[in-house]
């Protein structure tokens, strides 16, 4: 994919609104699904970012409204932050200090793995490949700034 943009504070080059164009491709199958809409990084009491993502999703072209909240929250180093579901639950770790990080997130019987890629200042790439006895997917989501900068 080329150059990844190192980042020296996550939570602050998080801040704000992004525009998302998510895809779902069932490897399984022949399923496709997308989304439209808008995540939101506002800040927290205490510290951190809540996550909001909402819009619609279509798959099989029925189109539903979708939504999920996170919780981004300061690790040990300002390039890295401890993600969280909203009930507070572990999620997994992020660190863009390089530009570039991969994870995993054990959810039941499936394993999730995540690559995350800054691509320059107001662009970035999550892509999750998830493989287990209920799925076998990849979700790939594409965020691009929703100017003005509205942190």
């Amino acid at each position: 994919m080329g150059e990844f943009r190192p980042v020296a504070a996550v939570l602050l080059y998080l801040a704000g609104s992004w525009r998302v164009e998510p895809t779902v491709r069932d490897l399984g199958s022949t399923d496709e699904g997308s989304f439209t809409g808008t995540t939101m990084f506002s800040p927290l009491y205490g510290g951190g970012l809540l996550h909001h993502e909402s819009g619609t999703f279509v798959v099989q072209g029925v189109a539903r409204p979708a939504e999920r909240t996170l919780r981004f929250l300061p690790d040990a180093t300002p390039g890295t932050a401890d993600v969280r579901f909203a009930d507070g639950r572990p999620f997994h770790d992020l660190d863009l200090t390089s530009g570039r990080w991969v994870t995993r997130h054990p959810c039941a019987a499936d394993l999730y793995r995540g690559e995350f890629t800054v691509l320059d200042t107001d662009r970035r790439r999550t892509v999750w490949r998830v493989a287990g006895p209920a799925n076998n997917l990849v979700l790939t989501t594409d965020y691009a700034r929703d100017w003005p900068r509205t942190a």
